[in-house]
């Protein structure tokens, strides 16, 4: 596993809870099934079902709340899952609750899991789940069958996670074509997987051939490995949108030329709420085009352009046209190369939004002079912000007076992220007294700052009692042992909230590589363990509970 960013700075390694693996999903299935179909503790007001329709409404049940979750993830898809994990279970909690409260022991009729889904989940069509496979004509003949029929109540496709093959695609496109005017969603990403190109680009043209004329609020082409042909194999569905709400190009090699063909094939954007460009390889180039798109999308709330090779330039061109939409909430521009002068543009962009709750500006390049700009700015603007990250950013103590500053203006915030800087004790310190009235705090991650005891402590003491908080990260740092057995006494009540310490080096030396190797080779397996743990003991829940 390489744990570099592109820009060569070592990032702590994290455990992924989500998504949770099949046979994990297939444990939970079983488990629903026995509390379905076994005496409960409700067999006074419902009674039990059969094994075959407990077995039937459990696994629709699991998928209800799998779908939920993994929505609920995606707003969030650097987090560990942690809260996606929760929703999971306390979704399939209340649903098997709801199918045992319409089985009342006097009824004989059995109960459908369509009578308590929510109606946004039953017009989701979506053939997503389970492994990643080739589909073919006769496999899309069998599968797409629900989309042929009359009526049918599907206003959302997900044809992601499946690989579509000419034979396929000529199937679909006319089931396609005929529901194009009941689509409000569609997501296409990762679906030529493995494909040559030459197909690749044929199956691109049948789909956007198909869906030309749609009015979508919503459109995925994610993970498609798109290009400029790839883009503009796509061109008359593009061409032919003007509602888009939510559009997305995550990891579809978005070079330079194909950020062009976005900005020219997208012709309204007027009404666009989220647009996300990640991990791609825009470059400066590229970065001029996507803030054309930018300054057309005046109602645009979630903007992330993340990990996409951005230099100074493009940084600056971008930051100028974020400064024309006001109605900002989530700005994500992590893991590019602008450096401190984009971070004055962007500083006095931020200067202008009032409604931004997340900023996620890590490994920029950002450095003292950047940084202080944007503490500056946000301090007098954004008075709802609820995360901010500025890891990784080559930031000193001297930028610790106006972040701590920023900070304590911010009452609402829940995360904060400064790690891999050089804040050392001095700016560990300002920031926690900043932090002393936080009561929304539920995480701090200070890690790999040169801290010693003094900084650590502070900050452990100003997390500790907070009913919400959740985690303190300071691993990767200097403390001495002394330093490292009081953070664990102050935590002795509620260990959970310390994160591990297995990095810090109370002598300031190397860390053993070979020893992050085999952490992070574990890394996976942990992660399922702790998952499995948490939904072990899932069970139907009262009224009161639920």
């Amino acid at each position: 596993m390489d744990a570099t960013t592109p820009n060569s700075q070592r990032r702590p390694f994290s455990i992924k809870l989500w998504p949770p693996s099949e046979n994990t999903r297939r444990m939970l299935v079983e488990r629903m099934t026995n509390n379905l179909s076994s005496p409960t503790i409700f067999t006074r007001k419902y009674r039990s079902l059969s094994k075959e329709d407990a077995a039937k409404n459990a696994e629709q049940i699991e998928d209800a709340a799998f779908t939920i979750a993994s929505q609920h993830y995606e707003k969030e898809p650097d987090g560990d899952g942690s809260s996606a994990v929760q929703l999971y279970a306390k979704e399939c909690s209340k649903l098997i609750l709801e199918i045992l409260k319409k089985s009342p022991k006097t009824e004989k009729k059995e109960t459908s899991i369509s009578e308590v889904v929510p109606a946004v989940q039953q017009n989701l069509f979506d053939i997503s789940k389970g492994q990643r496979a080739f589909i073919e004509a006769e496999e899309a003949e069998e599968l797409l069958k629900p989309l042929k029929e009359p009526g049918n109540p599907y206003s959302r496709i997900c044809f992601s996670n499946r690989s579509f093959g000419l034979g396929a695609a000529r199937v679909a496109g006319p089931i396609l074509a005929s529901l194009k005017d009941q689509l409000m969603e569609v997501d296409l990403s990762d679906f030529v997987a493995g494909r040559v190109e030459a197909e690749a680009l044929d199956v691109m043209n049948m789909f956007s051939e198909a869906l030309e004329g749609s009015s979508l609020k919503f459109l995925n082409l994610s993970d498609n490995a798109l290009g400029e042909k790839g883009v503009r194999a796509f061109g008359k569905l593009l061409q032919s949108q003007t509602n888009l709400e939510e559009l997305f190009f995550i990891n579809d090699g978005i070079s330079q030329e194909a950020a062009r063909a976005v900005s020219e094939l997208v012709p309204s954007t007027e009404k666009l709420k989220v647009l996300h460009f990640h991990n791609n390889m825009t470059g400066d180039e590229g970065a001029l085009a996507i803030a054309e798109i930018v300054k057309r999308s005046p109602l645009l709330e979630d903007f992330r352009c993340s990990s996409t090779r951005v230099g100074s330039e493009g940084g600056s061109a971008l930051c100028e046209a974020l400064g024309m939409c006001s109605h900002l909430k989530k700005l994500d521009l992590r893991d590019n190369m602008f450096g401190p002068e984009a971070g004055l543009v962007l500083s006095k962009a931020l200067s202008k939004h009032e409604n931004l709750t997340e900023v996620y500006l890590s490994y920029l390049n950002l450095e003292d002079e950047g940084a202080i700009a944007i503490a500056n700015a946000l301090k007098d603007s954004a008075p709802s912000l609820g995360v901010l990250e500025m890891a990784g950013n080559d930031i000193t103590e001297e930028a610790a007076p106006a972040i701590a500053s920023c900070i304590a203006a911010k009452q609402f915030l829940s995360k904060l992220s400064l790690g891999e800087n050089e804040l050392m004790d001095e700016g560990a310190i300002q920031i926690g007294k900043a932090l002393r009235g936080h009561n929304h705090l539920k995480e701090v991650d200070m890690n790999t700052n040169a801290l010693r005891r003094a900084g650590a402590r502070v900050l452990a003491r100003t997390v500790l009692h907070k009913d919400q908080f959740k985690l303190l990260n300071v691993n990767g740092n200097f403390i001495s042992e002394e330093g490292v057995d009081e953070l664990k006494d102050i935590f002795k009540k509620s260990p959970e909230l310390l994160a591990s310490l297995e990095d810090n080096d109370p002598l300031g030396e190397d860390g053993d590589d070979e020893e992050e190797e085999k952490e992070s080779g574990d890394e996976g397996k942990d992660g399922e363990d702790e998952l499995e743990s948490k939904l072990k003991n899932l069970d139907v829940k009262g009224d009161e509970e639920s």
